[in-house]
């Protein structure tokens, strides 16, 4: 058998999956769920290595060339790891699409990155990627993952990726290699797309040399092992995903890759993960269920269960994360509590054989981080962005660990506060800039070379604590990024509408307060039998609030699922300069929006 072995892989992306398989042959590299039988699947590091030969050498047979752009548009499959590390092996460069990104957002990045070849995932992206190759756009082919996609009757150029494949397993060994060897530190490996304030994306760069870095400062922070088994759960598209697997390959861990995020409860309690990183969203909901749990709970066991989070909060936040060594007493308590009560919540959620779970994207309350640790979880907060390859900060098990912090400086990264306490940025993580737009990289990178994250904090015994967003970009708890002012400006252009504003920063989702042009709205409510006699009864109506939504999804149609607007808030009154809402050039004020709101804003994130 062949020796096990737990420091991590520090190769260059072109060869790192080739020397895991020949680490650790058999043993399986990825899963995936077999849909149609219902069991997982394995995937050897044997296998995993001989698909990204053959998929490399495909992509010489079909001309791709060194430093080429190649899109994947395609949710979680093993497939999108194979084809990029078949890509890193030839030297090209991948762009990750995530996989609900609209038809508007694709043809925006395939023609901004020239894209002649896009791999798809599910029908959803062929589909639309098939409109974008038929409306002129740069692209030559489209190469299919899943054989139960129905190809379009005009199609006469899509393959699927077995077909793809078929012919190539002992092609163009040579020129891999030489390909592979001549890659270097600054290539560019990915082309990561963020949204921006005006609602154009703007390409990250990403190099090899990055990514080297990464995965070298790594080393040692996290408790991480080829003994681990690893759900993959956020989309890999998403830098925090993307450089976290590619971590876990490197340290020989087992993948199990979640393909649909509805799933990922089902996932826990079917693979068992040591470890999986996520956004705040998933744990605020584990938080809900569990609080649910309790409240249901006959009055024995519900005292039993708060007893139990009880005693997890002291021996757990108050001791261990302070670096304190708990009193003999509770000690007791908790090891008591631990192999019953807490050892049954692990269970329930599939996470009884936890090592440690990153958390990051967004800002987690606070609430919800205490009832993880409480409950026995180590979670590792943190904070990144995709132009520093993810990490920026994370939490220490070597060090104090404070509830509402994002944890400690990664090494090699350096920080610095502007006046406006705007944390800027250096390092060999940090990206050299945005894919074709010298412009947008000059107003984020200083003349010093320091990077402008638009985020606001500042440090306190070493751990950085954010406080604020200074760019005009709005992040749901999801992670993804919302443009305001785009949304605002197709939706304001509806008759019945007047004015609009979206509210999502850390929210679960999109929702908007909009004052309606009440005499417009007012007479066809009359014409519908509505009998609304003030602004105030119109704007509480079911069925004018239904109607304007109705208004408002036809025009979103366009927008990503994450970008639309799910609720709304009719409002009885403008927005005035009075009540300080609107700037002397009527310029809305968010944050007093917000503020004077308030009441109507949670009420449209009240759990139904």
């Amino acid at each position: 058998m062949k020796p096990i072995i737990s420091m991590p892989n520090t190769s260059l992306l072109p060869t790192l999956v080739h020397e895991q398989a020949r680490i650790y042959g058999e043993r399986t590299a990825l899963r995936y769920r077999d849909y149609g039988k219902g069991v997982w699947r394995d995937i050897s590091w044997n296998v995993f290595s001989a698909k990204v030969r053959h998929l490399a050498a495909a992509m010489i047979s079909i001309g791709v060339s060194e430093q080429e752009n190649v899109a994947v548009f395609s949710q979680n499959m093993p497939e999108v790891l194979m084809v990029d590390f078949a890509a890193y092996a030839v030297r090209a460069v991948t762009i990750p699409l995530y996989a609900t990104s609209s038809e508007m957002q694709v043809k925006y990045i395939v023609s901004d990155a020239g894209v002649r070849y896009i791999f798809v995932g599910e029908q959803e992206q062929y589909d639309i990627a098939f409109r974008v190759q038929k409306q002129g756009s740069s692209l030559e082919k489209l190469i299919i993952f899943d054989p139960s996609v129905r190809k379009n009757q005009e199609d006469g150029v899509s393959e699927y990726l077995d077909d793809f494949l078929r012919g190539c397993a002992d092609m163009h060994t040579d020129e891999v290699g030489r390909r592979s060897g001549n890659v270097q530190p600054g290539d560019l490996a990915n082309i990561l797309y963020t949204s921006g304030t005006t609602g154009l994306s703007k390409g990250v760069m990403l190099t090899h040399g990055m990514y080297s870095a990464a995965l070298a400062a790594h080393r040692g922070i996290f408790p991480l092992t080829d003994k681990d088994v690893v759900l993959n759960f956020l989309p890999f598209t998403h830098v925090f995903e993307r450089g976290w697997v590619y971590l876990c390959i490197a340290n020989g861990c087992t993948m199990a890759v979640n393909l649909r995020p509805a799933d990922v409860l089902q996932s826990l309690r079917e693979v068992h993960p040591t470890c999986m990183c996520a956004v705040p969203r998933f744990w605020e909901k584990v938080y809900a269920g569990v609080m649910e749990q309790i409240d249901n709970s006959s009055p024995v066991r519900k005292r039993l269960l708060q007893d139990a989070l009880r005693v997890g909060h002291e021996y757990n936040v108050e001791y261990r994360m302070k670096g304190l060594t708990p009193p003999m007493a509770l000690r007791m308590q908790y090891s008591l509590y631990e192999n019953t009560v807490i050892a049954f919540l692990k269970k329930h959620l599939g996470l009884e054989r936890a090592n440690f779970f990153p958390t990051a994207g967004a800002a987690i309350p606070e609430k919800v981080e205490d009832f993880v640790h409480s409950a026995g979880l180590t979670m590792i907060v943190g904070y990144g962005l995709t132009e520093s390859t993810a990490t920026v900060t994370c939490d220490r098990a070597d060090r104090p660990v404070t509830v509402g912090s994002v944890g400690r400086l990664l090494p090699g990264v350096q920080l610095r506060f502007a006046d406006n306490n705007e944390i800027l940025l250096k390092g060999a993580t940090i990206t050299a800039g945005y894919y074709r737009k010298a412009e947008v990289t000059e107003l984020s990178i200083d003349s010093d070379g320091w990077f402008h994250t638009g985020d606001a904090g500042y440090m306190k015994d070493g751990e950085l604590f954010l406080t604020d967003r200074i760019k005009d970009l709005f992040k749901t708890s999801n992670g993804k990024y919302i443009a305001p002012q785009l949304i605002e400006s197709k939706l304001c252009v509806d008759k019945y509408i007047d004015q609009i504003v979206v509210v999502a920063e850390q929210r679960k989702f999109v929702s908007a307060l909009v004052i309606p042009q009440y005499n417009l709205l007012m007479e066809l409510a009359k014409e519908y039998g509505a009998d609304c006699k003030t602004n105030e009864e119109l704007c509480s109506n079911e069925r004018v609030i239904r109607f304007m939504m109705y208004r408002i999804d036809t025009l979103q149609q366009e927008f990503a699922h994450y970008e639309q607007v799910k609720k709304i808030t009719l409002l009885p009154e403008p927005f005035s300069l009075e009540k300080g809402e609107l700037t002397n050039t009527l310029k809305v004020k968010r944050r007093v929006l917000y503020e004077n709101y308030r009441e109507q804003i949670e009420k449209m994130y009240e759990e139904i």
